[in-house]
């Protein structure tokens, strides 16, 4: 199968596009490396040692053998660019990773909302257009996230995508009905998730595409099999404030000596997929797509949820690393249950990667290993919802430095 891999050189676009290419697919990148600007801006380098993108798809040919194309477009900004690279390499499928995909930097400032907006929105919608006026049948894979559903208590397992309901009449009797879930987003990145899921729906209605939306959790973990095979495969590791993910920040900071910050009660629920499984999902999806006039295939990727504060505990308790309760920069509840639904990839012959002190001692290696490169004052989750929150720092790590860029952030949240 032919794959366009949109966002290859991210943080999950880079494994998945070597997993599939490790697997005889013939993997094309599009990315215009706007993750390694944000980098910049934020003077907040990965954790691990990324080579630049050519170095990258050197060193697989090197270590594999097989070949990755790579195309530097603008997916949000340059439809003609996109349309032509469809219409030239005509792929089988298509792999949406291009949008900006951090919660905290989505609310830094107005400035970061009106891009990732702009960004998100674009890139989607200049897909769906292009592959249209394109005429080409092609199957597109895009990551959402479980953050369309929300974080409150549903009372019920969150189904996969659809919610059946029924309207009492005021004549009697009722009308049942099949619709998207109701969306609840918690930051301007989820929204653009939920705009996604519309004009996914159209487009599937009105043009009959072939769209699969996989409303992933939280990824965990480091290496898969083939980002391990060669020091300049590595994936990108993020620790800092805005990109890091919960999991991996908790282990990061055990590494080094951190207090694991559990932001307000640490009661917040969430769903958790390991990065070797977010890959094998990929080519799930990618092996059964829908056909084409079927709604859209919305699937949870997702293998367990935990409540945030449980996991700061076992952490702790492998690694002897404090604790520390620090202020919740979101506004979100305090505290809240989450089950969800994921049958469809096991159906499909997902094993899931579950929580082991093996696998969390190996994240925990990675820190050790890279732990020169750590910068503490990056750590901390300063990017706030309202001016009403306050930054997620320890009191043992707070510095007039922190404390000032602290104010600064809730002048311009």
């Amino acid at each position: 199968m032919k794959v366009a891999i949109l966002g290859g050189d991210g943080f999950c676009g880079w494994p998945a596009s070597l997993y599939l290419s490790d697997k005889g697919h013939d993997v094309i990148i599009i990315d215009n490396l706007s993750r390694r600007a944000i980098d910049e801006e934020l003077g907040a380098d990965s954790l691990t040692p990324i080579a630049d993108i050519d170095t990258r798809i050197a060193a697989w040919q090197e270590v594999s053998g097989e070949t990755i194309g790579f195309a530097n477009i603008d997916v949000a900004q340059d439809y003609d660019g996109l349309l032509e690279f469809i219409n030239t390499e005509r792929p089988d499928a298509i792999v949406h990773f291009a949008e900006q995909r951090a919660a905290p930097y989505s609310m830094k400032n107005s400035r970061n909302k009106r891009y990732t907006v702009d960004n998100n929105i674009n890139a989607t919608h200049n897909l769906l257009a292009a592959i249209v006026e394109s005429g080409q049948d092609i199957h597109v894979a895009h990551l959402g996230t479980m953050g369309v559903y929300g974080y409150g208590t549903a009372g019920m397992k969150i189904p996969e995508g659809y919610l059946d309901v029924q309207v009492n009449l005021p004549e009697g009797g009722h009308v049942e009905q099949e619709i998207l879930y109701p969306s609840n987003p918690g930051s301007i990145y989820h929204m653009t998730k939920v705009l996604d899921q519309h004009l996914f729906a159209y487009y599937a209605k009105n043009d009959e595409l072939r769209i699969t939306d996989l409303h992933q959790g939280i990824i965990w973990g480091t290496h898969t099999e083939q980002t391990i095979k060669d020091e300049r495969l590595i994936n990108r590791f993020d620790y800092d404030g805005d990109y890091g993910t919960v999991l991996n920040r908790f282990l990061i900071q055990a590494g080094i000596g951190y207090p694991l910050t559990v932001h307000g009660t640490g009661g917040q629920t969430r769903a958790f997929i390991h990065i070797r499984d977010m890959v094998r999902c990929i080519e799930l999806a990618l092996d059964n797509p829908p056909a084409k006039g079927d709604r859209v295939k919305i699937i949870n990727q997702m293998t367990e949820t935990h409540r945030v504060r449980d996991l700061a505990e076992l952490i702790a308790e492998i690694s002897s690393a404090e604790v520390a309760y620090v202020p919740n920069p979101r506004k979100e509840s305090a505290e809240n249950d989450l089950h969800v639904h994921n049958d469809t990839f096991l159906k499909l012959g997902l094993q899931p990667t579950t929580l082991s002190e093996g696998l969390l001692q190996e994240v925990e290696d990675v820190a050790h290993k890279y732990a020169d490169r750590v910068d503490r004052s990056k750590i901390p989750a300063q990017s706030l919802w309202t001016k009403a929150q306050q930054a997620g720092v320890p009191e043992q790590e707070s510095t007039p430095q922190l404390q000032g860029a602290e104010a600064g952030l809730s002048e311009s949240a």
